[in-house]
């Protein structure tokens, strides 16, 4: 892989996988403990803060396949762009979508029982950790 794309996306890897430990692992179960903050109103900020993410996201990984497509890529860092780029589309595309209904229901003040979808999403997020290391590391060893 040439040297500036394979730069390129490990820079963009790792600055993308720090922004999904700060904000999943550590912003997001921290605000439930704050002083005052009740379920809907953390459900309001996580959905922002979460929509937000998410946003970047796509961007980063754009940017991440972009500078692999046009870099010459080994095997292993194609094949773990696809995985980064499949566990974030199916984040977006069924997960996020299912938690949104979810909170709706819970915002407009409907008591609902303890939700498996966070469980789910939790799993997709340590999964997309793994293949985001797995992939910057096979980027600096272009």
């Amino acid at each position: 892989m040439n040297t500036t794309s394979a730069a390129t996306a490990g820079a963009v890897v790792f600055l993308w996988l720090g922004m999904v430990l700060a904000i999943s692992f550590l912003e997001a179960p921290l605000k439930f403990r704050a002083p005052g903050v009740t379920i809907p109103i953390g459900l309001g900020i996580g959905r922002m803060v979460f929509r937000a993410l998410n946003l970047v996201e796509a961007v980063l990984a754009a940017v991440v396949v972009a500078a692999v497509a046009v870099g010459g890529p080994s095997v292993a860092v194609v094949v773990l762009t696809v995985v980064v780029a499949v566990l974030l589309a199916v984040q977006l595309g069924v997960v996020r979508p299912r938690l949104n209904r979810r909170s709706d229901r819970v915002l407009a003040g409907e008591e609902l029982p303890r939700s498996r979808g966070h469980v789910y999403y939790v799993a997709f997020e340590i999964a997309k950790v793994i293949a985001l290391t797995a992939l910057g590391i096979s980027l600096l060893a272009q």
